[in-house]
């Protein structure tokens, strides 16, 4: 069981926690980690890509030239590829990127990707994340003294004036122990956890 140290919002260990092996110590399964990562960029994908093939560029009906005794090289259609203005070859067209991974396997590779992040000394937990007012100034001291430059904070609960101070902010992000994901977690960076996040977690991906 892994023993972290869990500071307060101006730096200082204050205590130490034991995490749960069954989140947080579990054996690294990369392929996992790697396929939820793949899932959740296919998935963010538009896929509304868009370009004309020779039978959907308007004119072009009749042929440019006779057959043969111009000089030319022979043409069917001046809205062939090889003219301005003419179809592309093997033009796009809008696609779906996205495909599933089932629940089990994406519990298993968030919890790979939490692990990875506790073996490599890149998770923080805090013993609480308030702020009274709006204010990036603020937030931005509490990472510093964190020395977090870089990272993820998951809260418990939707506090707005933390989610709000921290938008300003665009090496760290926020988010919420239900909508926390692979990628963000294995981004770069340190996650940083409020200790009711970290219970949370435990009893939802136990």
């Amino acid at each position: 069981m892994a023993k972290v140290s869990v500071f307060n919002m101006e730096g200082k260990e204050v205590e130490k926690i034991d995490l749960s092996d069954a989140v947080f110590g579990v054996e690294v399964n990369e392929h996992l980690v790697h396929m939820a990562v793949v899932q959740q960029l296919a998935n963010n994908r538009q896929g509304t890509q868009k370009a004309k093939t020779r039978s959907e560029v308007s004119g072009g009906g009749r042929k440019p030239w006779r057959q043969k005794g111009t000089g030319h090289a022979r043409q069917g259609s001046t809205r062939a590829p090889q003219w301005t203005g003419g179809g592309v070859v093997f033009a796009p067209v809008p696609r779906d990127y996205s495909f599933k991974l089932n629940k089990k396997e994406k519990r298993a590779a968030l919890k790979s990707a939490l692990t990875s992040r506790v073996l490599e000394d890149k998770l923080i937990v805090l013993d609480e994340l308030k702020l009274d007012e709006i204010k990036t100034k603020k937030f931005a001291e509490v990472m510093d003294n964190l020395k977090v430059t870089r990272g993820l904070v998951v809260l418990a609960d939707n506090d707005k004036n933390v989610v709000a101070s921290a938008k300003n902010m665009a090496s760290v992000d926020t988010t919420l122990v239900e909508q926390i994901n692979v990628y963000d977690v294995m981004k770069g960076g340190t996650v940083v956890l409020t200790k009711d996040a970290v219970k949370k977690i435990e009893e939802v991906y136990k």
